[in-house]
């Protein structure tokens, strides 16, 4: 890829949904949650102890969650349990992997270059 060609053709289209996942996982809170059900499934009332805060208020976050697709919960009886959507978290990591793979690929190519430009000093002439 040349330097003035536009980056973003080489892209894949994830669409709005991995906008989402980062939106939701901008909160420290639903990151708690996330990380919380990793582990395993667990009732909204075992999400909400360590967190402080309100059942209305966990229920919120866990809306927020499930709107994007990292969690789906389902009740029953009176029990409202959450678990985590592993492809939807595997996608988001996906992203982050390319876009690691990316820059680091830019950046060596930036350190070989600096290192065969014959316009550098060398580094103990300065």
């Amino acid at each position: 890829m040349g330097v003035d060609q536009p980056i973003v053709k080489d892209m894949p289209n994830y669409g709005g949904s991995l906008d989402r996942v980062f939106q939701a996982l901008a909160d420290g809170t639903r990151r708690a949650m996330v990380e919380r059900l990793i582990r395993g499934p667990v009732s909204v009332s075992e999400l909400a102890r360590p967190l402080e805060m309100s059942l209305p208020a966990v229920m919120q976050h866990v809306q927020v969650l499930e709107a994007c697709g990292l969690v789906r919960s389902e009740k029953i009886g009176r029990v409202r349990t959450c678990r985590i959507e592993p492809d939807v978290l595997r996608t988001a990591e996906d992203w982050l992997a390319e876009q690691r793979t990316s820059w680091e690929r830019r950046l060596d190519r930036l350190g070989d270059y600096l290192l065969d430009d014959p316009g550098t000093p060398e580094q103990g002439s300065l």
